[in-house]
């Protein structure tokens, strides 16, 4: 199961108990050892201790929540359909079949559907996003006012020219 939380399904008393409960998550941050945190229901039911590996989860998840993040909780062993899949890496189903089919992204088939680890799939993504960054870091140039203009654009197209020659290669190897 995948369950993402939205910012846009948030109302302002949301937001003002998310701060609660961050601030109450972190305000003790700097002890040592670092204190206990309780789950209590609304019975009276003894609490329950949070694991720390739940704790730091929930800290994560209240500090996305605040800054207006969407938050995605999935088993790590689960496995997703395609769409699920581009859904997550925020890229179109047939783009994924086609960095499946050239073997960017390990699937299984369960019948004729294609199934994704969702490891593999962060992974992935994960890579793209260093790709993109690495695409503009080669077209950035060093501007200032008294740079040549024509000298300018002829430096980014050369350097387009550079990560296309790059993209085919890779792609044809």
């Amino acid at each position: 199961m995948v369950q993402t939380l939205a910012p846009s399904t948030h109302t302002a008393g949301d937001a003002q108990q998310l701060g609660r409960v961050y601030d109450m998550l972190t305000a003790e941050e700097a002890l040592s050892p670092r204190p206990r945190y309780y789950l209590v229901g609304g019975a009276d039911e003894d609490p329950v201790e949070l694991p720390e590996e739940v704790y730091e989860v929930l800290l994560h998840v209240v500090t996305a929540m605040r800054k207006g993040m969407s938050v995605t909780i999935s088993p790590s062993t689960e496995t997703l359909t395609t769409q699920q899949a581009a859904d997550l890496l925020g890229i179109s189903r047939p783009t994924l079949i086609k960095a499946l089919e050239e073997g960017h992204l390990p699937f299984t088939r369960a019948g004729t559907h294609r199934r994704i680890a969702l490891p593999d799939v962060l992974e992935y993504g994960e890579q793209r996003r260093q790709a993109q960054y690495a695409a503009i870091d080669a077209l950035s140039v060093d501007v200032d006012e008294t740079s040549d203009v024509n000298q300018t654009l002829a430096e980014l197209r050369q350097a387009r020219k550079a990560v296309a020659a790059r993209r085919r290669a890779a792609t044809s190897a």
